[in-house]
């Protein structure tokens, strides 16, 4: 058995891999009642940046069972290439998710031998190593937590070491582990091999970071790593982005915006904000990340992508992630209001 090959070949050269969770979210009507959608939020990244026309390969393996094949014929849709071409005989993972009254998500896992998790560091860096044309990678959430940091830490000091670009979102789930020292200090292993960090306000409170300011928090966190930037993600508040010199600027939207749920909708802002790095000019012209500069113009340019496409998610049911046109078609109609901090 293999998995479903895509109807046309993908033109799109791979630019980015990513790695880390696939499951379903099972998620929790008024009823009581369990609605299954495609999730995890490697899994939402990776699907995202596919359909917003990146070649993005993904590491991970997933089961041969009917939510493991729909997962897999999701991404195939999206243009996203399979490194694991034929499933695996493991379930795959699953997540209970409850919505409180503003739609904002809290989860419980199911993640003992479960397909996504079959991975090592040596196969991940082989894969990467075959694609010529890789310029990034991207990992985060359940990946960081503790009894999983021997594979995908490695693979990162290696991709980081090949002058790839290291893209980690903390995303932390604390209620997945029961060791928060522990689990913290995976996390912070992960981000100190990132060139960039995405995280949130409430990420940075389980982090310790416990400043009422989570501006100075998110630089208290940056000065902790060798990363050079970081997307600090606010909720409705919009985002901030900050470089280790000290310049930042945030963003916020200015269109209407009817919540349905927050499911995917850090998963899509990074997605959007990596999609417009990887049409900048900087991108192209730069032959390692060290080498990387980005700009005011840049910089502008990636929050107000990635802001469009959290509001787009953020307005369905689920992670369903926009594609590059609606993204464009909404940046069209009103671009997020953006203004430098420094």
């Amino acid at each position: 058995m293999v998995f479903p090959a895509p109807d046309v070949p993908s033109s799109t050269p791979v630019t980015v891999a990513t790695a880390g969770e696939a499951l379903m979210d099972l998620i929790q009507d008024a009823d009581g009642r369990l609605r299954p959608c495609d999730g995890g939020a490697v899994y939402n990244l990776t699907r995202a940046l596919g359909l917003q026309g990146v070649g993005t390969l993904y590491l991970n393996p997933l089961s041969r069972d009917r939510f493991g094949r729909g997962l897999a014929q999701a991404l195939v849709d999206a243009g996203v290439t399979l490194a694991h071409e034929e499933p695996v005989h493991e379930p795959t993972s699953l997540a209970v998710v409850s919505l409180d009254d503003a739609g904002k998500a809290s989860y419980s896992f199911y993640r003992e031998a479960v397909a996504d998790r079959r991975v090592d560091a040596a196969t991940m860096i082989a894969q990467c190593a075959a694609q010529p044309g890789l310029k990034a990678v991207a990992t985060g959430c359940l990946a960081l937590v503790p009894h999983d940091s021997h594979k995908y830490l490695p693979w990162l000091q290696a991709q980081r070491a090949a002058g790839r670009l290291v893209v980690v979102d903390a995303n932390l789930r604390p209620a997945i582990v029961p060791d928060m020292t522990a689990y913290r200090s995976s996390v912070m292993a992960a981000l100190g091999q990132a060139d960039l960090i995405k995280v949130s306000d409430d990420d940075l409170h389980v982090l310790g970071f416990t400043q009422t300011d989570s501006l100075l928090a998110a630089r208290e966190l940056l000065a902790c790593t060798p990363a050079r930037w970081l997307a600090l993600t606010l909720g409705p508040r919009g985002a901030v982005f900050m470089t280790r010199d000290g310049a930042a600027w945030s963003a916020a939207e200015v269109l209407p915006v009817s919540v349905a749920d927050t499911v995917g909708a850090g998963d899509c802002f990074l997605a959007g904000m990596l999609a417009a790095l990887m049409h900048r000019p900087a991108m192209h012209s730069a032959n390692r990340a060290d080498a990387l500069q980005l700009g005011a113009e840049d910089v502008e340019a990636l929050l107000a992508h990635a802001i469009a496409s959290a509001s787009l998610c953020v307005q369905q049911v689920g992670c369903k992630p926009p594609s590059r046109e609606q993204v464009l078609q909404r940046l069209a109609q009103g671009r997020p209001r953006c203004q430098s901090l420094t």
